[in-house]
């Protein structure tokens, strides 16, 4: 890999010192599962990183405690630098936030969950094998093309309208996040500000943009939520050991009476940003739970797809997907498990 002059700095707000007004030239490490491969991919070639090891407890912890009041909901703060592994683990987060434990349990193996971070998996890059090749002058590294869109693509977005570029998101944490309502604390030169997951990410069109909204001179220092709206995170993959899913599946709603109200369903792996499904949302608003309504949110929630020359395989796992977490979510017994 090229070298580099490395930083460790103590601070957030030496963190963003450090910072470059454009993306390339620095690179922020955490856990460095996805840092260190693009380095020695040669996509990345920074001049300078920044490691992240050294920033205090607040940077790491997980906060959980109810909101001010008799009968109120649970408030979590959850640090960027906290690993996957704490959040799986995390005894509080798994009562009140199911779906998100449930995603950062599942992703990559026990290795790669206790050093990959909250913020290494919200704002790491995509994992398009185009992309990965140095070799390869793709619309996000200066080229004019997506090699994707007439190539290889079989684990590529089936939601591709209007988008140059036909990268999945890469978070599996993201869905369930965008879901849960949670909102992204962050800082930079101005001070902070805070984004809500469903408005950060961003599908990239070229070599100046990331799969996330935030300046390259930004920090997502923590993530908050609000307990509430039962939830279920589904996957889909070729094998339970270390895999990229290949469509996930999210669905979040209150229970009230026995039907189903505010309910959110959120797309993973299947468009460059966590796909909204609206349309799913409805076919469960104000209905029971059951394998009816259940498989009618599955079927909806592929509404708009248009997938490319390999996976239309997706819009299937994305049915089955969709209606498994919403019975999950419903407190139903997983009855697929053997």
């Amino acid at each position: 890999m090229k070298n580099f002059t490395y930083y460790r700095p103590t601070t957030v707000e030496q963190v963003v010192a450090m910072l470059d007004g454009t993306y390339g030239a620095t690179e922020l490490l955490a856990g460095g599962t996805d840092l260190l491969d693009l380095q020695k991919e040669y996509v990345a070639q920074p001049d300078k990183v920044v490691s992240l090891g050294g920033l205090g407890k607040e940077f790491r912890e997980i906060v959980v405690k109810p909101m001010v009041g008799a009968g109120m909901p649970i408030s979590a703060e959850i640090g960027a630098g906290a690993t996957l592994a704490e959040i799986a683990e995390h005894k509080q987060l798994r009562e009140f936030f199911p779906a998100l434990t449930t995603a950062a349990g599942e992703i990559g193996g026990p290795q790669i969950r206790n050093m990959g971070t909250l913020g290494g998996n919200l704002c790491q890059r995509n994992r398009c094998w185009y992309f990965r090749d140095e070799a390869v002058p793709c619309l996000l590294k200066g080229g004019r093309k997506c090699y994707a869109t007439d190539g290889e693509n079989q684990y590529h977005a089936v939601f591709t309208q209007g988008h140059k570029c036909v990268i999945v998101n890469p978070s599996t944490l993201a869905p369930a996040l965008v879901a849960l309502g949670a909102t992204a604390e962050v800082v930079g030169p101005k001070g902070k500000r805070t984004i809500g997951l469903d408005k950060f990410f961003r599908a990239p069109e070229d070599a100046t943009h990331r799969e996330h909204v935030l300046a390259a001179n930004e920090l997502l220092t923590k993530v908050s939520l609000v307990s509430g709206p039962a939830s279920a995170s589904y996957e889909v993959r070729h094998k339970q050991a270390y895999d990229w899913p290949l469509v996930q599946a999210v669905v979040a709603f209150k229970l009230e009476g026995g039907k189903a109200t505010n309910a959110r369903v959120v797309l993973g792996h299947v468009a460059p940003t966590p796909h909204v499904a609206t349309a799913a949302a409805k076919a469960l608003e104000g209905k029971a739970v059951t394998e009816d309504t259940a498989a009618a949110a599955g079927k909806a929630a592929t509404e708009g797809a248009k997938p490319l020359s390999g996976n239309a395989y997706k819009l299937k796992l994305i049915e089955v997907a969709v209606k498994r977490a919403a019975l999950l979510a419903a407190g139903a017994k997983p009855y697929w498990v053997v």
